[in-house]
Order: structure tokens, then C-alpha cells, then sequence
């Protein structure tokens, strides 16, 4: 097994002052507004558009004209609000110890808050006109119609709105709903008393927790993981009840919610919004876990390559080799675009053109904000933000991001502003798909066997990180908010046995059980911070792994047709609910296949895994 020791690491680029970095890796935010001045006067603009909103209060039942005139102003104001929020926002960004800028940030949160007051008066005020009026008058006007599904969603959604008083008393309660999470927050970040453990090697890591994800993924002996994990989840183990009994205040507020506003139970209360049927999310359960033999295939594979006499929870991060090889931007640039090939040379421009017109702000620099991501600013273009290290994470972050970016423009060339904005069921899927595409490249062009180990291992992760475990999350939520739906008692015992029976019956014999693993439950912030949200990266991922087959497999009618299809997914914004525009898109997620599309995808990859770790041996 000699084969496998580590390769020497690659430096890391250097931290340079934002001075130093050249122009063409730096995001041009003239684009937005050429100074502080112009973004001034398009604040006081925006002020003055949300004092003419508010005086539309009592108009609309006179007329279509009167409805027209609030849509139209609203998506004024909308559109307006990207450009001062964005240019303050992302300048901010560059370095958050800008004081002054911070405060020009926080003057537009006031604004915000302004604005919802100043609009709150808008849907009681049409819900109060027939929904037959209100289609009657955009038969009769073309400019009125735009709004349609706009419209008629609202009215969708009237059945669960309550009348003033119920609605006023939903919201004296609403002050409540954040308590159980901003109490877990004190007792899981703010009061907590991170521990200490010395290492093998004799040294003393203190474990945040991300000094702890860190030993996890970097520290191969495997005793030092294992005194981790025990330290680090005993924390949570010595307030288990405590946060229990937050939990069992997120699901009592749940169904309180729900049950206020007349769903059956609360995963309808959760879905409604986008319309989303409960079928999907308990399709993708029950698909996942009679799908989970290659999960287990995977772990028993890294058992075996690693070593190990046990193989524990812990020993799941741990690279299978190392190789750091770096990734320089300039040659990202070229492979990128050359990866989404597949849809088509428009597509390839567009990327190009991003790439190329400094719309991405590239390196790290000294104050600059942590992580990545896609600034969609309707109207100009979307911007992106990386800290680009020359890594292979930072290569699939440029990936992910890049597929946020296009779908920006292409939902902004293709829609009006009120459609140009599209949800998180969807959001994800052109992000995934993108770096899908770009594993495939990568791994088309790898010519070193332990590179292409280290590709599929990244891709692999992906799967079991954004999908199985959102999954498992997602079950153990449904099942926890099932027991108070059903006049269960929520104990710690209680949800510590649920979720150690799902880790089982995901992982089954690929996994040895260390007792604290039971209490993994209490350190998933989104538990308690937003709940019945993340199934929706299971969702995504599910739909893109079932667009990449339509893509790249079949007769080339075949995929030309399936081209067209995403594309027109891309273009369609959110101009329609998410399940429909991921039916038109060629994928259904109500049906198994879509999901065994993951559970397919992941099965391939393992084998191909399996191919190159044998020509190492």
C-alpha cells in the first residue's frame, strides 16, 4: 500500500493586499454605478418610489389601470433595489473592517424595512377583489396579464390566510418563532466551551468546529480522529436534554403554524408555498433508502484502502491519497467554458463573456468576505464572488457558482423582472449540473492515476454530502415532526434512538456505531434554524444527476432535444411552480427514477473508483 502515502503539498497562493491584485481579478461594480454619488441619488430615487407605493393603499378595487400602476411601480422599486443594494452590499464584501460602508449597507436594511412596511397593505387589499374580477381584467389588458401567475398564485395560497384578527394574532406569535433558535445558537456557539485534545504527535488542537471538521479531513491517525469525534460530541452530549427540549419547542411551533392555518400536517404547511406535493419529499425517502447499497459500497471500499481495522463515522473525511496538484484561474478559464460544450455554443459565449468582463472578484485579500457566491443584479449582471486558492475545491466552486451566473442570464434576458427571480427547489440544479460537467471534462483530460482518484472522490463526497446525508436529515425531521403531530412525547432518548436507527438503516454493516453518534442530532444547526429546508439539495441534486443522463446519454436527437429542454429551464426564471418547470425540463421528481438517477450515478462513480485505486496497487 505504499502507493497511497501522501504527495508534498503545493503552497498555497499568497495573501497579497487588494491594491496588489491586478485589475482583471477584481469585479468592476462601475458596472452597477460609476460612483458612491450616482448610488446616492438612486437611494433617495428608491426612497421617494416607496412613498408613492404606500400612497396607492384604497386603489385598487377601482380598476385594472390602479392594479397596473402598483405591479409596475413594484417592479420599479424591485429593480432598483437590486442595483443600491448590490453596489453596497458587495463593496462591503471586498473588506468587511469598512466601517463606512457598513453603514451605507445598514442604511439600505432600514430602507428594506421601510419598503415591507410600506407594501404590507398590497395582498389583503387584492384578496378583498374576486379572483373572477381581477382574471376579467387581464383578459382585457395585455401589459396586466404579464402578472398573471403572479396573480392567481397569491390567490392560491388565500385559503390558508386567516382573517385580520386570526392574522394579527399569528403575528404577535411569530415574535416567539425564533426563541428555540436563538437559544440553541447561545448554547451550541456563543456559551459553548470548546475542548482541548493533545494528539499523538504531542501537540494541542482546540476543537471549534472548524478545527474539527479540519482534523478530520487531514489527520490520518486514526486515534486522533477518534479522541476528536469523543471530545468534540460530548459537548453536546453533556446538554443533550437542553436541546431536546428546543427541538421539541421547533416542532411544537411548527405545528402550532400549521395547524392555525388549516394543513393537515406540517410538511403540507412547508410545501405550500411552492407548491410543492408532500409526494415529492417521501418519494425521495423511501427511493434513497432502498437505493443505499452504494453508499455502503463506498465506506467499505475506504475501509479497505485505508487500512482500518474498524471504520467509524470519523474515518469518512480522510482523503483516499493526496495529491495537490494546482489549479492556476488561467487555465479554469479555458476549461470551463470548454466543459459545458455539451450545451451548446450560445452557452459557451455567454460563459466566456463572464469570465472575461470582470464580473468575478477572484482572490483573497486581506478583510475580505469568507466563502463564495452569485450576486444576481437584475439589470446589469450577476457578480461572483470566490477566495480562488488554486485548489480542486476552489475549481468546483468556480463550477458551482458559475452555474448560479447563467442561470441569472439567462432568466433575466428571457423574463420580466417580476419572473426574473427563482427559487431554491430550483437554484440548484444548474449549479450541480455545472459541476457535473466539469468532473466529466476533468476526468476525460486526467493523465495521472492518483489525480483521477482524488476527481472521483470529490465527486462522490458531493453525492453523499448533498444528497444522502440531506436525505437522512430530511427523514429524521419528518419522522420528528410526525411524533408531535401524533401526540408523541419528544425526549432525548426519544430522538436520539430515531436517528441512530436511520443511521443504520442508511449506512446498514458499512459502518462501526460509536454511542455518541447518536446525538449527532443536536449539532445540525438547520434543525433548528430552518426546518423541512434541506431536502431540497437532495431534490436538486436528484434532478440534475437525471438532466446529466438526458444530456450525455441517448441518440444525439435525443440530446439535442434535452439540451433544448434545460435551457428553456434556465430562460423560464420563475415564471411558473418548480415542479412544473422540472417536468417541462424532462424531469419528474414525484417519480423513483429521478432519484435512482443518483442512486446510478453514484454506483458508476464507486466502480470507476474502485478501477483506478486497483491500478495503484
Amino acid at each position: 500500500m505504499h502507493s497511497f502515502s501522501p504527495a508534498e503539498a503545493a503552497a498555497a497562493p499568497e495573501l497579497r493586499d487588494r491594491s496588489e491584485i491586478a485589475d482583471r481579478y477584481k469585479w468592476n461594480l462601475a458596472d452597477i454605478f460609476p460612483d458612491w454619488d450616482a448610488w446616492q441619488q438612486a437611494y433617495e430615487t428608491l426612497e421617494t418610489k416607496i412613498a408613492e407605493y404606500a400612497a396607492l393603499q384604497g386603489t385598487l378595487a377601482q380598476g385594472p389601470d390602479r392594479l397596473m400602476n402598483a405591479m409596475a411601480l413594484s417592479d420599479d422599486i424591485g429593480q432598483l433595489t437590486y442595483k443600491v443594494w448590490y453596489f453596497a452590499g458587495l463593496k462591503y464584501d471586498e473588506d468587511q473592517r469598512d466601517n463606512p460602508i457598513n453603514a451605507r449597507r445598514q442604511q439600505v436594511q432600514i430602507l428594506f424595512a421601510k419598503a415591507g412596511q410600506a407594501s404590507a397593505w398590497f395582498n389583503p387589499e387584492l384578496l378583498a377583489i374576486p379572483l373572477s374580477t381581477v382574471q376579467a381584467w387581464m383578459t382585457q389588458h395585455a401589459s396586466l396579464a404579464v402578472y398573471r401567475f403572479a396573480l392567481e398564485d397569491l390567490y392560491r395560497q388565500q385559503e390558508h390566510v386567516l382573517d385580520e384578527n386570526g392574522e394579527h394574532l399569528l403575528s404577535l406569535a411569530s415574535r416567539f418563532s425564533s426563541s428555540p433558535n436563538d437559544a440553541y445558537a447561545a448554547l451550541s456557539t456563543a456559551d459553548i466551551k470548546h475542548p482541548v485534545i493533545t494528539l499523538a504527535s504531542g501537540s494541542e488542537v482546540t476543537l471549534t468546529y472548524g478545527q474539527y471538521r479540519a482534523l478530520l479531513a487531514t489527520n490520518r491517525n486514526q486515534g486522533d480522529r477518534a479522541a476528536a469525534f469523543k471530545a468534540y460530541h460530548q459537548m453536546f452530549a453533556a446538554n443533550t436534554n437542553t436541546y431536546a427540549s428546543l427541538y421539541s419547542g421547533v416542532l411544537q411551533r411548527d405545528w402550532f403554524h400549521a395547524q392555525s392555518r388549516g394543513y393537515k400536517t406540517t410538511l403540507d404547511a412547508a410545501l405550500h408555498g411552492n407548491n410543492i406535493p408532500p409526494a415529492v419529499v417521501e418519494n425521495l425517502i423511501e427511493t434513497t433508502k432502498a437505493g443505499a447499497e452504494p453508499l455502503r459500497r463506498y465506506h467499505r471500499l475506504r475501509k479497505r484502502v485505508l487500512g482500518l481495522d474498524t471504520y467509524h463515522n470519523y474515518d469518512a473525511a480522510i482523503p483516499l491519497v493526496d495529491f495537490d496538484r494546482q489549479y492556476p484561474y488561467e487555465h479554469v478559464q479555458e476549461w470551463l467554458p470548454a466543459s459545458v460544450a455539451p450545451l451548446g455554443v450560445e452557452y459557451q459565449r455567454h460563459m466566456r463573456d463572464a469570465l472575461a468582463s470582470r464580473w468575478i472578484d477572484v482572490y483573497e485579500n486581506p478583510g475580505k468576505r469568507s466563502g463564495a457566491y452569485s450576486a444576481p443584479v437584475y439589470g446589469v449582471h450577476p457578480y461572483m464572488l470566490l477566495n480562488y486558492n488554486d485548489t480542486l475545491d476552489a475549481v468546483f466552486t468556480l463550477a458551482h457558482e458559475m452555474g448560479h451566473s447563467m442561470h441569472t442570464i439567462l432568466s433575466n434576458a428571457h423574463q420580466p423582472f417580476v419572473y426574473s427571480a427563482y427559487t431554491i427547489f430550483v437554484a440548484e440544479v444548474p449549479s450541480t449540473l455545472s459541476e457535473a460537467l466539469f468532473l466529466n471534462y476533468m476526468l476525460d483530460h486526467a493523465t495521472d492515476d492518483r489525480e483521477r482518484i482524488v476527481l472521483l472522490q470529490h465527486a462522490i463526497d458531493g453525492i453523499v454530502g448533498t444528497f444522502y446525508t440531506q436525505v437522512l436529515f430530511a427523514d429524521y425531521e419528518l419522522q420528528a415532526h410526525r411524533l408531535v403531530e401524533e401526540g408523541q412525547p419528544v425526549t432525548a432518548d426519544v430522538l436520539s434512538e430515531l436517528y441512530f436507527t436511520l443511521l443504520r438503516t442508511y449506512y446498514g454493516d458499512a459502518m462501526d456505531y460509536d454511542d455518541l453518534s447518536r446525538i449527532t442530532w443536536s449539532r445540525i444547526p438547520h434543525f433548528f434554524s430552518t426546518p423541512y429546508y434541506v431536502y431540497q439539495y437532495a431534490t436538486c441534486f436528484a434532478s440534475s444527476a437525471q438532466l446529466m443522463k438526458q444530456l450525455t446519454g441517448g441518440s444525439e436527437k435525443d440530446r439535442a432535444a434535452a439540451i433544448d429542454r434545460y435551457l428553456m429551464l434556465l430562460k423560464s426564471g420563475g415564471s411558473d411552480h418548480p415542479m412544473p418547470l422540472l417536468q417541462r425540463a424532462g424531469v419528474d421528481l414525484s417519480k423513483p427514477e429521478t432519484v435512482l438517477a443518483v442512486v446510478d450515478q453514484l454506483d458508476t462513480l464507486v466502480t470507476q473508483l474502485e478501477t483506478a485505486i486497483s491500478k495503484l496497487v
